[in-house]
C-alpha cells in the first residue's frame, strides 16, 4: 500500500514537512511507503470555475503548465493520502488551497471516494484549528474515510524542526499515523466480504425559487 502526502508550506522542510514525517514514520513501520510531495513553492493558480474537468470526464484540470494534473493521477493511485498546510491568516496556505481547490474538483468524479486521508496543520500559535477544518473539507466532499487521533491534528513551532519540542504534538501524530495504518489496511482486507455501497450522483441545488 502506498500514501501520498502533500506539503502545503513554502519551506520545504519546515515544520509542516516535520508533522507529515511523524505520521510517515508510523505507516512506513507498517509497511506502507509513504512519497512526501512539496506543493508549497511551486507557481500554481487557482481554479478557474469553468467546469472543463466535469465537462471533459478526462480526470484533468484544464490549466496544463503545472504539476497538478500528474499530482492528482498520484493521488488516484494512492490508498491513502496526507494533506498538511501551515497557518496563513488562520487559513491553508494560498498555493495549497489552490492546489486543493483543483484537484479535489477534479476528484469530484469519485477517484478518491473510499481512500483514507487525513489532515495536517503546522502553526506558531493560533488559527490552526481553523485551519485543520477547512482541509478536512476536501476530505470529506470527496468521500474519504478519515482516521483520528486523541486530539486536533494540529502541531506547534515557529522556526523549521521546533515543532518536534512539542511532545503533544509528537503523540497526536503519531497516534495519527498509527490508526491510519490501521483503517488503511481494515479497507484494504474487507474490499472482498463487505459490499462497497453504491455512489450516488450528485444533486446540485440553489435556494433561488
Amino acid at each position: 500500500m502506498k500514501v501520498v502526502a502533500f506539503n502545503g508550506s513554502p519551506k520545504q522542510e519546515g515544520n509542516t514537512y516535520h508533522a507529515i514525517k511523524m505520521v510517515a514514520e508510523e505507516l512506513e513501520k507498517e509497511g506502507i511507503e509513504v512519497e512526501i510531495i512539496h506543493v508549497g513553492n511551486k507557481i500554481i493558480r487557482g481554479c478557474l470555475a469553468c467546469n472543463a474537468c466535469v465537462r471533459n470526464k478526462n480526470e484533468k484540470c484544464i490549466i496544463d503548465n503545472d504539476e497538478v494534473n500528474e499530482w492528482i493521477q498520484k493521488m488516484k493511485e494512492a490508498d491513502g493520502i496526507i494533506i498538511g498546510s501551515p497557518v496563513h491568516y488562520s487559513a491553508i496556505a494560498g498555493t495549497m488551497k489552490s492546489f486543493l481547490d483543483r484537484a479535489f474538483y477534479v476528484a469530484s468524479a469519485g477517484i478518491l471516494r473510499h481512500k483514507v486521508g487525513a489532515a495536517v496543520v503546522a502553526v506558531r500559535r493560533s488559527g490552526g484549528v481553523n485551519t485543520f477544518n477547512q482541509l478536512n473539507n476536501y476530505i470529506n466532499y470527496a468521500e474519504m474515510l478519515m482516521p483520528s487521533t486523541n486530539y486536533w491534528n494540529v502541531i506547534h513551532g515557529t522556526a523549521p524542526g521546533e515543532v518536534v519540542g512539542d511532545e503533544e504534538g509528537r503523540q497526536i501524530m503519531r497516534v495519527l499515523g498509527k490508526n491510519m495504518a490501521w483503517l488503511m489496511k481494515l479497507v484494504e482486507n474487507g474490499k472482498e466480504t463487505v459490499k462497497e455501497p453504491e455512489r450516488e450522483n450528485k444533486r446540485f441545488t440553489n435556494f433561488i425559487r
